[in-house]
């Protein structure tokens, strides 16, 4: 049976992500902000949460952690390099390690920029990615303790992924980030089409995330940066739109 992933809208903006596999009955929960409306949609659906992978150490992203841990026993899965910011982690992680739910695997890719440690889950035979902060729907992370350079050879090296890996980012940016977009590449008959789209999705109430790849290929303005130079232009001028 395949994996089953589940939205938990919390903040004004985050998603947690629940992801279960039925077969083994292992539940893992994705940068937990908050940790009791996780363990509410985990009760709802019957699932019982085994593992916590997070991708960060934002507080956005591991601020439910350790009550998660007290109330379930998970196994908390982070990027070594920020271990010293994650107390709770059970188990660091580096580029090209693998974590599983069951029998379905998981690789570790280091993308940093956003953070310094970041990292991402990347599920290549069910083309999944859970890419916390570092790729969004038409946006990318902000550069709080990296470099453009290392943003763009992020974007370069998710832009290589198959078009359609379903990309599970952290923050419901999509509307403000194509916005900007429409401002930055204005003469993209795609931004403007997927804008309707999104705008329309907002007006019902509606989540615009999971995205795929090809969808930004198409309308990310980040992930289609000429170079470096170029990513931290825009860059600069998002963080000031």
């Amino acid at each position: 049976m395949a994996l089953e992933v589940a939205r938990v809208p919390v903040l004004s903006d985050n998603y947690i992500w629940l992801m279960h596999d039925a077969h083994s009955g292992e539940t893992v929960v994705v940068d937990p902000a908050v940790a009791d409306p996780v363990l509410e949609a985990a009760k709802e659906r019957g699932w019982t949460i085994t593992q916590i992978w997070n991708t960060h150490w934002h507080p956005d992203h591991t601020g439910g952690n350790e009550a998660i841990k007290a109330a379930t026993g998970c196994l908390i899965t982070g990027p070594a390099a920020e271990a010293a910011k994650i107390p709770t982690l059970d188990r660091t992680v580096v580029e090209g390690d693998g974590v599983t739910i069951g029998a379905h695997n998981a690789t570790v890719l280091e993308v940093p920029a956003h953070t310094a440690g970041h990292i991402a889950y990347h599920m290549d035979a069910e083309h999944i990615l859970f890419i916390g902060d570092t790729l969004f729907a038409m946006g990318c992370g902000r550069l709080f303790e990296g470099t453009a350079a290392q943003m763009f050879a992020n974007m370069q090296r998710l832009g290589s992924l198959p078009d359609d890996t379903a990309v599970y980012c952290a923050h419901e940016y999509t509307q403000s980030n194509g916005r900007f977009a429409l401002a930055a590449d204005p003469e993209n008959v795609a931004i403007r089409e997927r804008m309707a789209d999104v705008d329309a999705a907002r007006v019902r109430g509606e989540p615009t995330v999971p995205t795929t790849i090809g969808l930004e290929r198409a309308t990310n303005v980040f992930l289609r940066a000429r170079d470096a130079d170029h990513l931290a232009e825009l860059r600069a001028a998002k963080d000031a739109f």
